[in-house]
């Protein structure tokens, strides 16, 4: 599936210890647990797509508010898309070895979209909540790596 070309808007990592299977648990559930609780939001800003699908295993064509999975490889990466009135965007997180990496690259058109870049991107809101939801990924699969370490030591 052909993406289309958005400009790059910022990219931020966070060091993981976990497996590459627990860490890939720890971001669809993250994902899901971040984005899929933003239904009232998503419809607010009119974004597309406005709902989830159901339950979110990271599949193609799955959605969360505000995101439709365009492209995935299982612990490798996944790529999220949307768009709603003042912005289309697209969220990349990797697996990247022993970090975890999220690229965000979106277009805000038109003067309101100019207004909506500054207020989230500019105001530093977009980079700090990219950190903590790399955060929440990481952390878990973290505990369930030393977890599994641990039991397998005792």
């Amino acid at each position: 599936m052909a993406m289309e070309q958005l400009p790059h808007v910022d990219e931020h990592d966070v060091a993981t210890v976990a497996s590459r299977d627990a860490a890939w648990e720890s971001v669809l559930r993250t994902l899901s647990r971040t984005m899929g609780g933003a239904p009232r939001f998503a419809r607010v800003l009119g974004c597309d797509p406005s709902g989830a699908s159901g339950r979110f295993d990271g599949s193609v064509g799955q959605t969360l508010p505000g995101f439709r999975v365009v492209d995935a490889e299982p612990g490798r990466h996944i790529t999220l898309e949307g768009r709603h009135r003042f912005a289309r965007y697209r969220l990349t997180i990797h697996l990247d070895g022993d970090r975890v990496r999220a690229r965000t690259d979106a277009a805000f058109p038109g003067l309101l979209g100019r207004l909506y870049r500054a207020a989230v991107i500019g105001s530093g809101a977009h980079g700090a909540i990219t950190r903590r939801m790399l955060r929440q990924m990481a952390a878990p699969a973290a505990r369930r790596h030393r977890r599994a370490r641990s039991d397998r030591a005792g």
